[in-house]
Order: structure tokens, then sequence, then C-alpha cells
């Protein structure tokens, strides 16, 4: 690590030098992210888990622009051309744009018109030409005839596309050019006529203009989108004749016949040359913008599904809704493992009201069934109507909660190898109607088993840049995961992957660990599980609990690195360590400041004294039931100024979706979120909020509710 890079991160970051320095050589060493994040908060200055991503992400970004600016040095060497001031240049620069400016004349290219012209010995005319010392350029250019140069003209025209080429190569020009199109650019769409009527659902692009600095994520990619699928003409322009006039005076320096050959010179530089490469680079730049902004409303939306509130272990009955094929049925016990399936047929056109009634009733009472989670696909609403009905409280003495879960992600899950290793001796039904109830049961440890981008809490996720987008997905399930920390004894593999210091093979040689001799009952145990070494155990063990283990502390987010010095604090107050963790009042009187040290700071002490106060506590609260508006079934159901309840079921940079318990959500556009500015709903709402909303307006063609948010 080179001083020089970490001050650039430093300065990219405002993250201090030292803090930057120390958290990249906690990474080089092999520690995680979360681990960082959470229990080396003296070495970081307590960074957040943000922040040392970025750290990692900038650092390597510089790494690469190194390795960038070898290779240009060593290609621009070998062609003999490489001189100590474009040496220095290029070893200075810390911007891949403008280091790409430097390698331009450099880089092996097609033979352009000004190699032509060069091998036809035109250079000379052409620096004769850039000259501008008002010689009679018409006379000079026969001296340059040959048998491939005829007249007088076509020697000019070959000079003049070196000129280009020199024009194009100029960084401050081109740098003029891309700052003009970044303040003043223009994006603009045209419906492809032939394709208008397919193209509907790109009516509000049909005729649209915007700057490029002012188009907000959602529409730069609704447009390529529509670019991408035929329906659409993109174009970015800028004014020309401004752009023509300012390379004008900077190369034109004279009047009569040079100041004509340089301006053709200049039209042609820009239009053939500059103008194609640096629109590419805009609408580049811009990708990369919507790109970022769209993967970070994901990724919110995303951790707030996985951090939604689990509903308290308890047997349930889980229901995937349907109407002619009826309604799947299973029942789980208290840890999601199946127990009993069944179809129903409440609907039409099988109507079985009084049999569907009894065999819920019979898996309840068989059960003990306490909460049933309904999937809010088809005949969702339907069936919550129909389970409303039941009078469980008669049959089996006390009242049954009704949710409503969302199934996005679901049937892809129920079709994976994954589902058919878990749950193979199942058909595709009973394993989706499995997961609905597994989501409501703990809706982190079923969520990481589907593909992120399948579960529908973005926009087009199928159009940013999937490297980036898997791996912001990724980083967002294992901070989830880590921050809630798992239970050793009962976590799947597809949940322990995801602990930090595990991944893949280790996850799984826990799991098979645990089968063979039975559950944990100390932290400590995992040093005999195969290929896990102290560095691993390092990594992972703050973020494993052991329930009812040996030791108390394994149930808390406390490090074993850190139990010695609880084990003091309970000697030097004379209680047991149970004691001590039993004690609130106890643990308030403690002096932490006795117990710092340089490897333990007040960060940590207070993280240890937080953890105790709360041992085995999900920091994710409990599931609450819903309920949606009974006297609306359908959109005709549906009038302005309706006052409504309704959950938040996807956040966007324009908006929110809320479901109001009909088949197609209604929006609640950003204007209607807040009575002040605000810059993303995601400031105001998260997902599975729970709203009151208005109808403000309704488009049953369209099939669109538009709602206000009730203050």
């Amino acid at each position: 690590m080179e001083a020089k890079h970490i001050d650039l991160v430093s300065l990219e970051l405002g993250i201090a030098h030292n803090s930057v320095k120390n958290t990249l050589e906690l990474l080089h060493t092999g520690a995680t992210i979360p681990f960082i994040a959470r229990y080396r908060k003296e070495k970081t200055n307590s960074l957040d888990e943000v922040q040392v991503a970025d750290i990692k992400k900038i650092y390597g970004k510089i790494l690469e622009l190194e390795a960038r600016k070898d290779y240009i040095i060593a290609t621009i060497a070998e062609q003999g051309k490489l001189t100590p001031e474009l040496k220095s240049k290029i070893e200075s620069c810390y911007d891949a744009i403008t280091l790409e400016d430097f390698y331009a004349p450099y880089k092996q290219k097609k033979k352009t018109k000004a190699d032509v012209a060069r091998m036809e010995g035109l250079e000379p005319l052409a620096k004769l030409i850039m000259t501008q010392r008002g010689q009679r350029i018409s006379d000079k250019a026969k001296s340059y005839l040959n048998a491939n140069i005829k007249s007088v003209g076509e020697a000019i025209e070959g000079a003049s596309h070196i000129i280009s080429e020199w024009i194009s190569e100029d960084q401050n020009i081109k740098e003029k050019i891309r700052n003009t199109y970044r303040k003043s650019g223009i994006m603009a769409t045209k419906v492809i006529p032939k394709k208008k009527t397919e193209a509907l659902k790109y009516e509000d692009y049909f005729d649209f203009s915007e700057m490029i600095k002012k188009c907000p994520s959602h529409r730069f990619l609704a447009m390529m989108r529509g670019k991408e699928e035929g329906f659409l003409k993109v174009s970015l322009s800028i004014d020309d004749e401004l752009v023509l006039d300012m390379i004008d005076r900077r190369f034109i320096t004279s009047n009569g016949e040079e100041a004509e050959i340089i301006s053709v010179a200049v039209l042609d530089a820009y239009k053939r040359l500059i103008q194609p490469s640096v629109e590419t680079q805009i609408i580049s730049e811009a990708k990369e913008r919507a790109d970022d902004e769209a993967i970070s409303v994901f990724v919110k939306n995303l951790r707030q599904l996985l951090l939604a509130a689990p509903l308290s272990q308890q047997p349930i009955i889980a229901v995937d809704p349907g109407f002619r094929t009826g309604c799947k049925i299973v029942a789980l016990d208290k840890y999601g493992d199946f127990l009993a399936y069944e179809t129903i047929f409440p609907h039409q056109p099988q109507m079985q009201l009084s049999q569907a009634s009894e065999t819920i009733l019979h898996l309840t009472e068989k059960y003990r069934v306490t909460a049933v989670a309904i999937g809010n696909g088809t005949a969702s609403r339907e069936t919550l109507t129909f389970l409303e009905g039941i009078d469980f409280k008669a049959r089996v003495g006390h009242a049954v909660e009704l949710f409503v879960i969302s199934e996005s992600g679901a049937s892809i899950y129920s079709a994976s190898e994954v589902a058919r290793k878990e749950l193979g001796d199942h058909d595709l039904t009973v394993r989706g109607a499995i997961s609905i109830g597994r989501r409501l049961l703990d809706p982190l440890a079923e969520l990481v088993k589907v593909d992120a981008k399948s579960i529908g809490v973005g926009q087009y996720q199928h159009d940013v840049n999937q490297p980036k987008l898997k791996e912001s997905l990724d980083m967002t399930v294992s901070s989830c995961v880590n921050l809630v920390g798992v239970n050793l004894n009962t976590a799947s593999y597809h949940l322990l992957t995801h602990i930090s210091g595990l991944g893949t093979g280790l996850a799984q040689n826990i799991v098979k660990f645990r089968a063979e001799n039975g559950d944990f009952v100390d932290l400590k145990q995992l040093s005999k599980v195969p290929r896990l070494g102290a560095k691993a155990f390092e990594q992972a063990a703050g973020f494993l609990r052991i329930r009812n283990g040996t030791n108390l502390l394994d149930n808390t987010g406390v490090h074993p690195e850190s139990y010695p010095l609880v084990l003091k604090m309970s000697k030097d107050h004379k209680v047991s360590v149970q004691e001590f963790i039993a004690h609130p009042a106890l643990r308030k009187s403690v002096n932490l400041a006795q117990y710092a040290s340089e490897s333990v700071g007040m960060p940590t002490l207070i993280d240890i004294m937080r953890e105790l106060d709360k041992p085995g506590l999900d920091p994710r609260g409990e599931a609450k039931a819903f309920r949606f508006d009974d006297s609306i079934r359908s959109i005709d159901d549906v009038c302005e100024g309706m006052i409504l309840p309704g959950i938040v079921t996807n956040l966007t940079n324009f908006g929110a979706f809320v479901d109001i318990g009909l088949k197609q959500d209604g929006m609640l556009h950003i204007s209607q979120i807040a009575t002040k500015f605000i810059k993303s709903p995601s400031d105001v709402l998260a997902l599975q909020d729970k709203l009151s909303v208005k109808v403000i307006g309704i488009d049953k063609d369209k099939k669109r509710i538009n709602l206000s948010l009730l203050f």
C-alpha cells in the first residue's frame, strides 16, 4: 500500500488517512466488511459497513488505474514515443478519461484517413497549414502531388484529415466538449412510427426531451430500454455552433486560405471524430449514474425486506391461493418444518366452503396453529375473506392471526435446485406454499435462498450493470444476515453461507458436523469443524448464536475475544457472568473507562454493554397482522376521495407502490408523500410500512390508481 493511494482514497471519501490505512490493512489480512465494521471500531474510528465497502471499492479502482497506466507506458515505450514529460503526465494522472486521452494518439487502431495521408507524405503540408503564416497553400500543395495525389484539392484534403486528427486528439478541447454535454446536453426520444402500436408502454417517450444532467435514473433507463427493444430513437445533442466556434477560436489564428482549410478540418474533426466518441462517453457516464441510483434503490428495498419482522416461533398454516386449481395448504411447525399438506376449493367454480373450512379447522386444531400466512398472488384477497369468515375461537379456543405475505420470487425458488434439494419429496406447488409460510416465520432465512433480483423490490434490475448489481445485492444480504446473527443449531446452509468468514465450503462443513454430532453447545466446538481455522473463527464467531448453551455469552453479539473482559467485569463486581447479565442496574454502575486499553476502546466497551442488555433478542421485532378495507374487492369499488389502508410493496425514485387489497397496486407519487421536498421516497417510507392513503385519481382503462399519503 502506497501512502499516495491512501491519500487519494481519503480525499475521495472524506475519511481520515489513518482510518483508511487501518481499514485497508485489515482487508489485506482477510478481514470481512461486517467484521471490521462491528469488531474493529478502534482501528477504523467507528466506520460503518458502507464506508468500509467504499474504501475497498475506491482503492480497487486506483489499483486498476495503476495497472492501466503501466500498460499504457509500456505500449508507448515499445513504439519509441515515450518522452519523460509524457511519462510524468501519465504517472500523475488519476482520472480514467484523461488517461485515455493521453493514450489515444498512440493506441493501435484501424488505418485512418490521416494515416493514408501520412503515407502519401502530406504531414509536412499539414504542419505548414497550421503555421498560418499567410502563405498560398494552393501553390505549396503542388509539390506534394504524386501518382496517388493527382490534384491540389486532393493534397489539401489529405492534409486536412491529418489536421482533423490532431484537433480530435487535443485533450483540452475534448474535455471542454465533454463538459458542454454534461451541462447542456439534451436527451431526446422519438417513437419509431412503424412500432407505435406495440410501443404503448413507452407512450410517455414518444416525443420527449430533457437535459441529461436533470434526467432521473428511472427515466434514463426507461428510454434506453425502449431503444434496446427497438421502439424508440434516442439522441443526445448540444449547440453545435457554439462548440465549433470554441474549437475555431482554439486553432484558427489567421484569415485567408489557411483559416478556411482549418475551419473545414475543425468541422470534420468534430462531426466525424470527436462528437461520436464524446457522446458515447457521456451516455456511458449517464448510464453508470443511472445504474448506481437504481442499484441504490434496489439495495435499500432489499435491506428493508430482508429485515422485515419475523413471527415468533409458533406452528402455522401457509396458503398458496388459487381459483380453479384450488388453494394449496401446508402446516408447518414452529421451525418451518413440513407437517401436512391439503388442497381446498373455497372459490369458484367449486365453492366447497364447508369442506374447506373443516380442513383448515382440523389442521389448526391438530397442530395447535396460531397464525396463517396467505400468498398475495391470484385469489389472495378472496382467500383472505374466506379465512376471515372462519370462527377459529369457537373450534380451537383461540383466535388465529392472518398475514398476507409477498410471493415475489417464490415460484422461482420452487423450481430451483435449492428447493429440489431441500424439498425434493414435494411438487412445485407444495414447495411454494412452504416457502410462503417460512417467509412469515423468518423472512431473512427464507429469502436468502432466492436470487435477490427475483424478489421484485426494484426497477430495471435487468437493465443495470449486472456484476455491479450482484456485488451490491450480495453485500446487502451478507450485511443483513450478520446484523441479525444466526442460530448455529438451526441455521440452514444457505444462511450460514452469508456469515462473515464462512462461505460455501465451511457452511456445508458446519451443517454436516451438526448432523453427525448433534447440536453445538459451545462456540469453541467450531474448531472441530473440518477446515474451520482460527481466522474463519475470528471472522464468524461474533455473528453466530447458541441458545441454551454452556456459555451464556454465546447467545449474544459479544465476540469471544471479549469474553475475558466480561468475566473480569463480573468478578470485579463479585458476581457470576449470569448474574452480571441478569442485572441491568449492576452493569450501569460499571466504570467502562477503567476497562479501556490500547486494543479495546470505548466503542467496543459500549457495544459489549448493549449486547448484554439484549441477549438473544432479534433486532427485527415481531410481525403484526394487517387488514385491508373489506369494501374494496375490485377497481370498480374504488372512488376518488376514499381513505384506505395499504402496505408499501415497492419503492422507486419517483414514488411508492402500495397494496390496497387489489390485484394492481396503487401509485403514491413522490410529490404526494410529504409536505416538504424529499429527494427519495425512502427518506420517508420503508417496505412493508402500513399506511393510510387517499385515492386522488383512477384510470380504469390502464388500471391505475393514484394515491396521496395522509399526514
